[in-house]
C-alpha cells in the first residue's frame, strides 16, 4: 500500500513526466497523464510513440522506472489509448 493518496501523487508524477518529456519528444512523441487511481499511473503516449513497437519498453524501462526511483517503488504505469 502506498503512503500517498492519488491526489498527493499528481504533482510529483507530473514533475517526473516533465523531466522525461524532452527525451520522448526527441523521438517525435509525447506523454500525457490521464489519471492516477489506486497507485496506478495511467498515461497516454502520443505522436510517434503511439503504436510504436518500443512504446512498452519506454513505459516500463523509462517512465515506470523513473517514477519508482523518484517517488515510490510500488508505482505502476498503465498505457491508455
Amino acid at each position: 500500500m502506498l503512503p500517498f493518496s492519488d491526489d498527493e501523487l499528481k504533482d510529483p508524477v507530473e514533475a517526473v513526466l516533465d523531466k522525461l518529456r524532452p527525451s520522448i519528444m526527441l523521438d517525435g512523441g509525447n506523454i500525457t497523464l490521464v489519471e492516477i487511481k489506486d497507485g496506478k499511473v495511467y498515461v497516454r503516449l502520443e505522436g510517434a510513440c503511439k503504436g510504436c513497437p518500443s512504446s512498452n519498453i519506454t513505459l516500463k524501462n523509462g517512465v515506470e522506472r523513473q517514477l519508482r526511483l523518484d517517488i515510490h517503488p510500488e508505482l505502476e504505469v498503465v498505457s491508455v489509448n
